[in-house]
């Protein structure tokens, strides 16, 4: 608190809050981390000790490498520095291996990757408006968003203890959506281009920028009613996204295509082998749609509708990771997730197309395209509401009043429900007899809960959309 107030009175709160949440990522780097870490050691091991031929073919570790070709490029440069602090860390062959100086060099290498988040984080402030609150800095709209962004606690918990390097990945992000709003679109694409050979899972908010780079950068001119002037539109723009999509495509799959390892690259990036749901159900319409089957299927077996010899040996609370059969309800394959899923972010794409409302009518819609994949995607992890939340706060700023009350009472009410339900759970229920017999109920209760919540969010954004949507057509009439 004393650096932000020194920084308050010089003008320079932001780099006090870097500073200041970068010493507390050094403060985590003893702390537990999960397999993460070493998914991402043997990843260092195979990009440095084989040659890129036999990348994504080895499998000595149960973690093979399972990320986008840049990714790979990254983990291999990041190996070549490794070296220096432990060469056993770089051994294919040492599963689970684990030193002082390992610990070291991967807890700070996303520390020093992080710098690119922060500096997205202070070009995302930029385009931000001041001026419209008061002159605490505590009512400051950017101060508020760089609060919000570099002191996120998920981004903490994921990153610097559970142990990932989203804060780079999302620093990618920001900053191609920053530039969006700056207008150099060019640069925009470029960067979420180069993001998607990182990591995949951007794919979900790809339809945002697609339809955004189309109707606003490559058809240049409205009509007075906001609608598409079709005689604007530019070949030389459209050729030029191509070309930088394309290149930087060529650049990431070239050397596999040339390999003939396509087919393979693409079956580590996409196994749909692992199941409907993650081990810890992430908080979605999944989680909702399993608890119901759970509960039918009890019911079934109480009122003897159902033969426990027919129940499917694979169950969803087992905690593994791996395809079953629904015992009630109809079972989910990937397809049906992807219809979902596609029809969920529909609303927000046609809303984009028809009523683009510029770069805050792109970045509504890419939150609603992320939030939309995290309910209804195949094998979403609970981290990875991070997609939604992080754009999320920078969508909440425009529409940012002092005078508006955060949470109404509903709100309110649920949020202090988490409290009881993490006694329960963690405090109660281990020491009940049902911890033998029905120890699913820990997850299945927190996963519906929060999948409650965050249902609700997703409605209420929809629903909000729409009706600005609808208010922006009626005022132009």
């Amino acid at each position: 608190m004393a650096a932000l107030t020194i920084a308050t009175g010089t003008g320079n709160w932001f780099s006090a809050l870097a500073l200041g949440v970068t010493l507390l990522k050094c403060l985590l780097i003893p702390t537990y981390h999960s397999t993460d870490f070493e998914v991402h050691r043997n990843w260092l091991a195979i990009t440095h000790s084989l040659p890129i031929s036999q990348w994504y073919y080895e499998a000595t570790s149960e973690w093979t490498l399972d990320y986008p070709p840049f990714f790979a490029w990254f983990e291999y440069i990041l190996s070549h520095v490794a070296k220096y602090f432990d060469q056993e860390m770089l051994n294919v062959h040492n599963l689970n291996y684990s030193s002082s100086r390992t610990l070291l060099f991967q807890r700070f290498s996303v520390i020093f990757m992080d710098v690119l988040f922060v500096y997205a984080v202070r070009e995302c402030c930029k385009c931000i408006d001041g001026k419209k609150v008061g002159k605490e800095l505590t009512e400051k709209p950017k101060f508020i968003l760089s609060v919000l962004l570099l002191w996120n606690f998920g981004l903490l918990i994921v990153d610097h203890i559970h142990f990932q390097y989203n804060g780079f990945l999302f620093g990618l992000m920001l900053l191609s959506i920053a530039r969006l709003f700056q207008k150099r679109h060019m640069e925009g694409a470029f960067l979420f281009a180069v993001l998607l050979h990182f990591k995949h899972i951007y794919l979900y908010v790809a339809p945002a920028y697609g339809v955004y780079l189309l109707r606003s950068y490559c058809f240049t001119a409205n009509k007075p009613d906001g609608s598409i002037r079709w005689k604007s539109f530019s070949f030389v723009r459209v050729i030029s996204l191509g070309l930088v999509v394309f290149l930087v495509s060529a650049l990431s799959l070239g050397p596999f295509l040339a390999l003939n390892q396509l087919p393979q690259v693409f079956s580590r990036l996409f196994p749909f082998k692992r199941g409907l749901c993650h081990a810890y159900w992430a908080p979605n319409f999944w989680a909702l749609y399993n608890a119901l089957d759970k509960v039918l299927s009890v019911i079934g077996l109480k009122l003897k509708f159902l033969d426990p010899n027919n129940i499917p040996k694979a169950s969803m609370t087992s905690g593994l990771v791996q395809q079953f059969q629904h015992t009630v309800l109809p079972s989910v394959t990937p397809l049906a997730t992807l219809i979902c899923t596609l029809i969920a972010i529909l609303p927000s794409i046609f809303c984009l197309w028809f009523k683009p409302q510029g770069p805050r009518g792109f970045l509504r819609c890419l939150t609603l395209c992320a939030l939309s994949s995290f309910m209804f995607g195949w094998h979403v992890h609970e981290k990875a509401i991070l997609l939604a939340i992080l754009p999320m706060r920078l969508f909440s700023l425009f529409s940012f009043r002092k005078e508006k009350p955060l949470f109404n009472w509903m709100e309110t009410f649920y949020l202090l429900g988490l409290g009881p339900l993490e006694v329960c759970c963690e405090f109660v229920f281990p020491f009940t007899s049902w911890k033998v017999k029905y120890p699913f109920i820990p997850l299945l209760l927190t996963s519906v809960y929060c999948a409650v919540g965050i249902t609700y969010a997703w409605f209420k954004l929809y629903v909000s959309v729409l009706i600005d949507s609808a208010i922006g057509k009626t005022k132009k009439q």
